[in-house]
């Protein structure tokens, strides 16, 4: 028998050691780095990443080809894809990134005791970050932006589907931030597709401070399971858009439409359509979304309201499609639809659509989903668009970070205590 197998997991061991370590003396220096200096790096990583368009670009359609062959279904080559107007946003993200704020350092609160002694907390970087996620090659430019303002080292583990596409970008990415004098092994894409490097540094405990898995629900699932490492989630967008029957009919229209159809294999498209029984113009609602492609699942009082809506299946109202499907129910009134979305809502975002304050307050403060919207479409939940220059997700869970997680939410802090002299007693 050969004795390749055996081995082969303590190499992936031994590859992942040495990346994390590499990452921690990178991360050190970077710690030190003040902040005009990461600032000038990132818009330099930004203006390689407009260099080398023509590279990543031809990178990308390998991947698309690839993943054509392979069956890709069209929400994920979506996902995938990058254009001209695409990649130029992802390098405007990386400089919107640089000229944001800089969290470390700052004091966030700080008192003096009855004994004189000064405490502060100061927030400082979490560390080395493992950010493992599959099929958007954006990720490894926001990730790595994200990580670098905020003092942390990352270790990147793409999909096999972007390989092509995140090796360009993080080629591109490094290049400019050598330039600004950032260390290389501050970001590193890990240089194998190997599953069991995801294993590896799940295990990485001491070596790699925290895990940021995106991507769908099986790989969360492993990650929440097998991870020795603290995790920050990113559980399944099932979000609901709740039509009240006080809803302006044009605005419902307007924002349903969107919540679903602009990009369907995001995050942050609606889920589940939520129609009050009492809305005057639920018809309204369903054909623009049947007449562009859309498929309508619904309960029986949601099929009344158009015959190409088709029966939905009890699993329906759990099932993150991410595609051009969607989930449709009639409910009585604000209460049911509290129901509803406390049974089936994963915590990501929810909206409601209504011209009453009152109901609307009620709907904002009982939906305990990381965002929560009112009169907006729930393709807003988004880091770029809450002004955090890009995220490195939306956090699902309720502790340390919740919603889109930028900057703020890549940090802890520390205590410090200034005394002149005291010991107690």
């Amino acid at each position: 028998m050969s004795s390749q197998p055996a081995q082969q997991p303590e190499s992936v061991t031994d590859l992942v050691e040495g990346l994390a370590r590499a990452a921690r003396t990178a991360q050190r220096q970077l710690a030190r780095m003040d902040s005009p200096v990461k600032e000038r790096a990132l818009k330099l990583a930004a203006d390689a990443l407009r260099a080398a368009e023509a590279e990543i670009l031809a990178a990308n359609a390998q991947d698309m080809a690839n993943g054509e062959a392979n069956g890709l279904t069209g929400a994920m080559l979506d996902r995938l894809k990058l254009t001209p107007e695409r990649l130029a946003g992802i390098a405007d993200a990386v400089e919107q990134v640089a000229s944001l704020a800089d969290p470390v350092g700052e004091v966030i609160s700080e008192a003096a005791r009855p004994n004189g002694m000064v405490l502060q907390r100061l927030r400082i970087p979490v560390g080395v970050i493992g950010i493992i996620y599959e099929s958007r090659p954006n990720v490894t430019a926001d990730a790595a932006a994200l990580c670098v303002r905020s003092g942390n080292a990352t270790i990147l583990r793409g999909g096999s589907e972007a390989v092509h596409s995140n090796r360009a970008i993080h080629k591109a990415l490094v290049a400019g931030l050598v330039e600004g004098g950032v260390p290389a092994d501050a970001v590193q894409l890990m240089p194998t597709q190997d599953r069991a490097a995801v294993g590896a540094m799940l295990a990485a405990a001491g070596l790699i401070d925290m895990i940021v898995p995106r991507g769908g629900k099986s790989l969360v699932a492993r990650v929440q399971a097998d991870a020795r490492v603290p995790v920050l989630a990113h559980l399944d967008g099932i979000n609901h858009t709740f039509v009240h029957a006080a809803a302006d009919p044009a605005m419902a229209k307007a924002i349903v439409l969107n919540a679903k159809m602009r990009r369907t294999g995001i995050c942050g498209a609606m889920e589940t359509l939520l129609i009050d029984a009492t809305y005057p113009d639920p018809h309204g609602l369903v054909e623009p979304l049947l007449d562009a492609g859309c498929e309508l699942r619904g309960d029986a009082r949601a099929r009344a309201i158009d015959p190409r809506i088709v029966p939905v299946a009890a699993n329906d109202w759990d099932t993150e499609y991410l595609d051009a499907i969607l989930s449709v129910a009639v409910v009585d009134g604000l209460d049911e639809a509290l129901a509803h979305v406390s049974a089936h809502a994963s915590g990501h975002t929810d909206a409601i659509v209504t011209e009453d304050q009152a109901v609307a307050d009620r709907f904002l403060t009982e939906v305990d989903s990381a965002i929560v919207m009112h009169n907006a479409s729930s393709q807003f939940a988004d880091g770029g668009e809450f002004g955090l220059g890009a995220e490195i997700g939306i956090a699902t869970g309720r502790l340390h970070a919740r919603g889109p997680v930028a900057l703020e939410g890549l940090t802890t802090y520390k205590w410090l205590v200034r005394g002149s002299g005291q010991v107690r007693p």
